[in-house]
């Protein structure tokens, strides 16, 4: 049987990918129409995201272990299955309960998809493209946020919100025949994870320092990031249609700092990732100067900034962890996997709930300090585990 290239598989991935960002945050575009539908209030509504978030945290780690001797492709298909069968539950779902199950469901499928798909990108290429190969998996997700999730809310505004979910669907079922066609079969199968697993990852110093890693850093970039667009419409004036598409060049900008973010982490991870914090806090730190000026032609640039810096750091995080994980807990790698895409959800509810807090207190301009805070923390711990290292060559 002809051998599957390394790129097709990660197509494959990229593919998935990028229905499963749509998802994420397509309601947050949707909210008002499904207020409206149900008759419910906005902070309910609310639920339809933040519900999802914690599916996410839970289930990565929690089927991660109950599908531990599964074939991976047969994983892989099974996911996507339970993705599709979750957005048409709400796609079709006749009360806000069952339109909450579905997001449940499909969010389940976020999570254990995450942890799952890095290990098979890192498992199919050569050892120094490995960082690389995550970053080309992650740029599915990268590409929703540019077209996946306004154009579901295009199709919502110029339809209804059921055909947004509908539009993601088909996106899943493209990924479905692309995983049937292009992840291979033989992939290594990490066996049956018992709760021995658990106490190995947890009792790991290491381990455990580079999850917190990923929160604080990863998470920073939210206190900011989930008031983007309040800032720009009532900092910087920009008008609604403007702020569309700087959200769209924003998005081109993650795409570009993602993909040189995977090269960058290729070798020497730990100082791979504390520039790109040290650039990610300096681009926060100009964010305020220049929400406190006001200026237009500034924000702008502290924007596509922010873009580029914001996830370059998501491929060496995800990456450094499964390399601790082959040291010091070989039986475990995915499961370390799955920990660590629930740490960066953690790190989104960690900077979303800080800038909330701050903006609630005085104003929106100070997020991006609060953001400065969080990142300055995981090159804090950084620091730690490059001391640690050297102090056992």
């Amino acid at each position: 049987m002809k051998k599957i290239s390394p790129s097709l598989t990660l197509l494959a991935l990229a593919i998935n990918a990028f229905a499963i960002g749509s998802t994420e945050f397509i309601s947050v575009g949707l909210m008002p129409m499904i207020v409206n539908t149900f008759n419910i209030s906005l902070s309910q509504a609310g639920l339809t995201v933040s519900l999802y978030a914690l599916g996410v945290t839970v289930g990565a780690p929690l089927l991660t272990i109950l599908t531990g001797t599964w074939n991976r492709k047969t994983l892989m298909v099974s996911i996507m299955g339970l993705f599709i069968l979750g957005n048409l539950l709400s796609a079709f779902a006749p009360t806000f309960l069952l339109l909450l199950v579905g997001r449940v469901l499909a969010s389940l499928a976020n999570g254990i998809f995450m942890s799952i798909s890095t290990v098979i990108a890192a498992d199919v290429v050569r050892p120094e493209k490995r960082a690389s190969a995550i970053a080309l998996m992650f740029t599915g997700l990268t590409v929703a946020t540019v077209i996946g999730v306004p154009l579901g809310t295009f199709i919502g505004q110029h339809s209804n919100w059921h055909m947004s979910f509908v539009f993601i669907v088909v996106i899943g079922l493209i990924g479905l025949i692309a995983t049937s066609i292009l992840v291979p079969k033989g992939l290594p199968i990490p066996g049956k994870i018992n709760l021995s697993g658990l106490a190995r990852i947890f009792t790991n110093k290491s381990i455990l320092m580079s999850l917190f890693i990923t929160s604080f850093g990863y998470g920073g970039t939210f206190a900011a990031y989930t008031y983007l667009t309040p800032i720009l419409e009532g900092t910087f004036r920009f008008s609604a249609s403007t702020v569309v598409i700087i959200l769209v060049a924003y998005g081109v900008m993650v795409a570009i700092g993602n993909s040189l973010g995977g090269h960058l982490a290729n070798k020497n991870i730990l100082p791979a990732l504390q520039k790109m914090f040290a650039a990610l806090a300096l681009s926060l730190l100009f964010l305020f100067i220049s929400a406190s000026l006001a200026s237009q032609a500034l924000g702008l640039i502290a924007t596509l900034l922010l873009g580029l810096f914001a996830f370059m750091n998501v491929p060496g995080l995800q990456l450094y962890v499964v390399q601790l994980a082959e040291k010091f807990t070989p039986k475990d790698i995915t499961l370390v996997s799955a920990f660590n895409i629930a740490a960066f959800n953690v790190g989104i509810t960690l900077g979303s709930f800080v800038g909330g807090q701050i903006s609630k207190g005085s104003s929106v301009v100070f997020t991006p300090l609060g953001g400065i805070i969080i990142i300055l923390l995981a090159m804090f711990l950084i620091r730690l585990a490059q001391k640690d290292q050297a102090s056992k060559l």
